[in-house]
This record gives structure tokens, sequence and C-alpha cells, in this order.
């Protein structure tokens, strides 16, 4: 590809711009510019100390946007696939596609505390769920409750539940564990106090707007966060991207980021040709 658009990375729940360093040298040298943001609340500079939420998020994202004259790349880890499609929604015209790592790429106006109890429930989309997990993990019990928690039941709380922290044996347990060791203790110890208000959020999307702006979605198999039958469900509530399968836990970006930049500048040199 020439001309390649630059990318504007959106992270998840208790992370920061830091969370994609490991994985912005192998993009530039694939000749893509990247610019990594951190969002309001998430405890690191210059808005760490500011109320935290979907549109605080979207607007600090969609101001960063407003710099550059030619559309955008916008990459969104974990939870931050939400702000994603909450941008997507306000300025489709910005985007020329949003690509979702291990992302709640989720439909409009569902959270993903909702995406759980409607696959424990197994819905009607249950069946391929459970199909695509076995296949892929190799277990009949996809949809064993435990599969499904992630990090949510090893979170710890301030004293009035309004913000969550990750310890750092959780992270490397649930993020981190087939990252490489010394990097992966990096992370964890980076990670900070996640306001609910940033977190328990929910995007609104129609699609002529959102759903007009092409989509990659990056799935990992070895996720214990989000784990592969909730990314399935996603896949399936949610149809049209083009699917990225990486052998690999809830960070690609950390744990195989050269294999994860190959992938995603092939899909997206055939999304923005197109």
């Amino acid at each position: 590809m020439t001309g390649l658009p630059t990318m504007v990375m959106v992270h998840g729940a208790w992370q920061g711009a830091w969370s994609f360093d490991a994985w912005r040298p192998s993009l530039s040298a694939k000749g893509w510019t990247t610019l990594a943001l951190d969002l309001p609340g998430n405890g690191w500079p210059p808005h760490g100390d500011q109320p935290a939420s979907l549109k605080a998020y979207a607007d600090t994202v969609i101001e960063h946007l407003s710099r550059h004259d030619e559309p955008i790349v916008l990459v969104a880890h974990s939870g931050g696939g939400i702000v994603a499609t909450e941008v997507a929604e306000r300025v489709p015209h910005r985007l020329r596609a949003v690509v979702y790592l291990a992302g709640m790429m989720l439909p409009s106006g569902m959270s993903f505390r909702e995406l759980i109890e409607q696959v424990r429930s197994t819905g009607s989309f249950g069946p391929r769920v459970r199909a695509a997990h076995a296949s892929s993990a190799g277990t009949a019990d996809a949809l064993a409750p435990d599969s499904l928690a992630g990090i949510g039941p090893l979170l710890e709380w301030n004293a009035d539940r309004s913000a969550s922290r990750v310890p750092p044996q959780a992270a490397l347990d649930i993020f981190l564990h087939d990252c490489p060791p010394e990097a992966a203790q990096r992370a964890a110890g980076l990670l900070r106090w996640q306001p609910e208000s940033g977190r328990a959020i929910c995007a609104h999307w129609t699609a002529a707007r959102a759903g007009s702006v092409p989509r990659v979605y990056v799935e990992c198999t070895r996720d214990r966060s989000v784990g592969l039958p909730l990314q399935t469900a996603m896949q399936t509530l949610t149809p049209g991207a083009h699917r990225i399968s990486l052998d690999c836990g809830h960070v690609p970006q950390l744990a195989m980021p050269e294999q994860l930049t190959e992938q995603v500048h092939q899909a997206l040199g055939t999304l923005l040709a197109s």
C-alpha cells in the first residue's frame, strides 16, 4: 500500500497509550504512522484525573482526529472497541476503517455485561458460539461460567465501587499469560485504577453511520479476558467485519506484534483498496 492513513490507537480499561508501545515499531516498518492516545480518567496525563465517560472518551479521540486532514484508521483494544464504535457513529466520514483487537464490537445498545448474560443463557446464537469455541479450544464445555468470567471476579474495588484495579498477578494470569515475561511484568505494573463510569458503557449506533465504516476484527483464540465464545458471539451479532484469527491471548500487540502487523497490514490493504 502507498499513502497509508494514520492509525489512531485507543486503549482498553486500566491501560494507557503505553499498551501499544511494543507494536508500533513493526507498524512503522510497514509505513504506518501511529498515534496512541491516553483516555480521560485513566491516570495518565494530560487528562488522567478528569471524569471518565463514553462521551469524554469519544470527544478525546475526535479532537485528535481533527488534527489530521486525511481519513484515519482507528485501532481499538478490548473495551476501547466501544469507544471506537461511538466515534464511528459520530464521525464516520473521518474513518477509513476500524480495527478491533480482541475488542468489544457490540450491537447497538448492548453492554459487555449484557453480552455475557446472553451467551450464558444460550440464546439463539449459543450453539454456534459453542461449536466455534470447542473447535478452537478443544473443549466441549465452551460455555462454562469460568470461560466467560474473565478478569471480573479478580478485580479490586475502592470503597464505593466507583473504580476498580487489576492486581498484578491477575493481570499476568488473565491478560498477559502468553506475553514475554519481562514485558508482561512491565505491563502488569503499569495498569491503573479504572473509573466504572468509563467501563460500564455501551454505544448506540446505526447502520447508516458506524455501520458504514469498514471493520477488521482480530480474534484471539486463547483470550482469557474476552473469551472466544464472547468474541464469536459479537461477530455473529454484528456481522460484516473482516476476521483475523490469532493463536494468542488478550494482548496480541504484545504477545505477537510482528504477526499482528502482517495480518492487519494485509487486511487493511484489501479493505482500503476496495
